[in-house]
């Protein structure tokens, strides 16, 4: 029997002994196609709606801080900003060229969505800062340091929570740590550090000083919008109290725990012994709490917290339960 015959052949014995009917599977594919299309169409207006706000805060970020006053960022946007200072030629000219090959990197290393997206993105922001005037909002080299950078930052943030960067030297960075040894952020560190150091060799020193100040601006109000204002904590447990700190933490920390079995080992021969494993993740203001509540039902429980950077589902998003 052929395998393109088993669909029609089951459909009908299952029709045949009343167990569904043809109208039954037809309204289950519809409500899931139209589920499948609801979902992504929510999906692409969030996407587009976080891009486009992305770029409007860069782009003001630029033109109402930076380029008037000569001052870089980190990435492809400072070396942009940093050859628009020396030759003159528009910025967002520079932006689009010089994230060109950032694209293509991009759709190499992180697929093809993510490559249309950027592109769009990334010509969007030049488009942007060709045709909107922004006002210069003010002359003070440390607020434009600061403020510039919040804006870039956060502009770059809100697009990556988008699917998409308007700076490419991410995606580089990347793609350079899976062909060597180096980590992503050592890669950045050593570009923007190029950077910075051209910046004071054709500017001025004090530009590439105020200029860090713009770059770390930046990068912290990015990790802000990326990571958001809670920081999750991985919490592993190991204890002979498995079952006590389990109820507390769902009853009285209200979150959930995932349980395993493991083994561990413990003296001079490390003797291997069987032990139930807690798992749960929490915010970081909620760390005093869960050592506080542990601590009253032991005192050898062993710990290990780790940075978690985002989390779906679960309860770690809700409001925990009330004690």
């Amino acid at each position: 029997m052929k395998p393109s015959i088993h669909k029609p052949i089951l459909k009908a014995i299952l029709q045949g002994l009343g167990i569904i009917t043809g109208s039954e599977i037809s309204s289950y594919r519809r409500a899931k196609h139209y589920r499948t299309n609801l979902i992504g169409f929510k999906g692409l207006a969030k996407d587009s709606f976080l891009i486009g706000f992305g770029i409007i805060s860069a782009a003001f970020g630029l033109k109402g801080f930076l380029i008037p006053n000569h001052f870089i960022d980190g990435g492809a946007t400072g070396i942009s900003l940093l050859i628009a200072t020396l030759t003159n030629v528009p910025v967002y000219l520079l932006i689009l060229c010089i994230n060109i090959p950032f694209i293509i990197l991009g759709y190499v290393t992180l697929g093809k969505q993510f490559a249309i997206k950027t592109a769009i993105a990334i010509t969007t922001l030049a488009i942007c800062l060709a045709t909107i005037q922004f006002p210069v909002v003010t002359n003070d080299n440390l607020l434009i340091a600061v403020f510039g950078g919040v804006f870039l930052g956060a502009g770059i943030g809100l697009a990556v929570r988008g699917g998409a960067v308007i700076d490419g030297t991410e995606v580089l960075a990347i793609y350079l740590s899976k062909k060597g040894g180096l980590t992503i952020g050592d890669i950045v560190v050593v570009i923007n550090g190029l950077v910075f150091c051209s910046a004071a060799y054709f500017l001025s020193i004090e530009i590439a000083m105020y200029s860090m100040i713009t770059y770390l601006a930046a990068s912290k109000t990015l990790d802000f919008i990326v990571e958001g204002i809670d920081e999750y904590i991985g919490v592993t447990i190991v204890s002979s109290h498995c079952q006590e700190i389990r109820k507390m933490i769902i009853e009285i920390m209200g979150r959930g725990v995932t349980v395993y079995s493991g083994k561990k080992g413990y003296g001079k021969r490390g003797e291997a012994k069987e032990v139930d494993i807690i798992y749960t993740v929490i915010t970081r203001l909620e760390i005093n709490k869960l050592n506080a509540e542990i601590s009253k039902i032991t005192d050898t429980a062993f710990v290990v917290m780790t940075s978690v950077k985002e989390t779906k589902g679960g309860m770690i998003k809700k409001k925990p339960f009330k004690e």
